[in-house]
């Protein structure tokens, strides 16, 4: 495992106190810059704990200060303390003319060897024909079911 050595400037070590003092902010925030703060080597520091008695201190892990101690060195001071972006994809919109075309393919024939259309079979079908270039039989069936809506009304 790689020693990491956490060395905090002034100016960093008093923003920290700064967010820790506001007592404001979320919570995981404020446990970060008081582990920064307790386990900071540098010249200006108070403290210096051992990742352990920090861990201790400040209900954490020790892997989870180990984890604090890496991310300050490779991503910076700013990095540290930014909350991570989740990396969740967006939403494909589909657009009016391949949900007017998935709708029709439902009121075709099924597939041979099928008694019906399935969810997953009209998902299938409109990858297959090109319509989309991919779509779940959960985005299906609540197209399906906003189509039902706007007719009944």
């Amino acid at each position: 495992m790689t020693k990491y050595r956490v060395e905090l400037t002034q100016g960093e070590r008093e923003e920290l106190l700064a967010r820790v003092n506001r007592g404001s902010g979320r919570a995981a925030e404020i446990k970060r810059a008081n582990l920064l703060l307790a386990i900071d080597q540098g010249g200006f520091a108070d403290l210096r704990m051992t990742d352990a008695e920090a861990a201790r201190a400040y209900h954490s892990t020790v892997k989870t200060v180990y984890n604090l101690k890496r991310k300050l060195v490779e991503e910076g001071f700013d990095g540290v303390l930014a909350r991570k972006a989740r990396s969740r994809p967006g939403n494909v919109k589909i657009d009016g003319e391949a949900k007017a075309k998935i709708v029709a393919l439902t009121y075709t024939d099924p597939p041979e060897g099928h008694a019906r259309w399935t969810l997953r079979l009209i998902a299938e079908k409109s990858m297959e024909l090109g319509y989309v270039e991919s779509i779940s039989h959960v985005a299906v069936g609540n197209m399906l079911k906003q189509h039902a809506k706007k007719g009944a009304s």
